[in-house]
């Protein structure tokens, strides 16, 4: 599993001290895209991690879903409607089953058959318009059909600066956790997560971060994060001092903890939003 610049507060550990509560930065991200990266999570889990397109993370999926759009639409004209096409062939339905008589909607039998067609429509987008936002979209499609050449192409991309660098980062992340490289993996996501312009909202990353120490056995550290995701959540408020809604990665991370340290979960105490006004 998209776009305006946006700085997110990083999420620090909380202690057993009594702090008042202060207005936090609501990561629009993660409160548009949140669910759907859980909703795919459990679709998949206890199936092993895959890529986009058969082989790219969950989660990468989603974020692409939602900066993709946003993408299309800031680019300029020829290119503008280029990207957007293109685009569009990545989210094509794939199903074995032809299409009625008269349909114009786009389809393809496989993984690999759209992957290829994507990859060559994002392509020509590079090769006209030099276009970094190809390039990501070219990699990332590409991990289905020709694994090496994506990875190298996020490692070359995931040095850049600004959105594309940041997504390039987090794909990268997804490949290594999905290879089995742990360690490296969790060195990505912790780089990110330190970043000050990372179009990847700060709980995704961190939840990623918590999952990867959990499944090494480091229990305090996974834990440590899950309370600081949920913590901080727990005591959002908005501009007029009212509770914020805990996004579905901070309620995930509040589920985490009570399984890893119920006592710790207690501490995550939640004000329930005020509901609007009936009509």
């Amino acid at each position: 599993m998209a776009r305006k610049k946006r700085q997110v507060q990083e999420v620090e550990p909380i202690g057993n001290n009594k702090a008042k509560p202060t207005t936090v930065y609501q990561d629009t991200f993660q409160d548009k895209f949140g669910n759907k990266v859980e909703d795919f999570g459990k679709k998949f889990e206890g199936k092993g991690r895959t890529l986009l397109f058969a082989l790219l993370g969950i989660i990468a999926f989603t974020i692409i879903i939602g900066i993709a759009m946003s993408w299309s639409k800031r680019s300029g004209g020829a290119e503008q409607t280029a990207l957007g096409k293109a685009i569009e062939t990545s989210q094509a339905q794939v199903s074995a089953s032809p299409q009625p008589a008269g349909s114009t909607t786009k389809t393809f039998k496989t993984e690999k058959e759209r992957a290829e067609a994507s990859v060559a429509e994002f392509q020509a987008v590079v090769d006209k318009y030099g276009s970094e936002k190809a390039k990501y979209f070219v990699a990332v499609n590409k991990m289905s059909i020709d694994r090496t050449a994506a990875i190298s192409e996020l490692e070359t991309l995931s040095k850049s600066s600004g959105e594309v660098g940041s997504l390039s980062k987090f794909a990268l992340g997804q490949a290594k956790e999905s290879d089995g490289k742990i360690d490296e993996a969790i060195a990505i996501y912790t780089a990110l997560s330190t970043s000050t312009n990372s179009v990847i909202s700060k709980d995704t990353v961190n939840f990623e971060l918590a999952s990867l120490y959990d499944k090494q056995g480091k229990k305090e550290d996974a834990v440590n994060i899950y309370f600081a995701i949920a913590k901080a959540a727990s005591e959002a408020k908005d501009a007029d001092g009212k509770a914020i809604p805990m996004s579905q990665t901070a309620r995930t991370s509040k589920e985490k903890l009570q399984v890893l340290n119920p006592e710790k979960a207690k501490e995550i105490k939640e004000e329930t939003p005020e509901l609007p006004p009936s009509m």
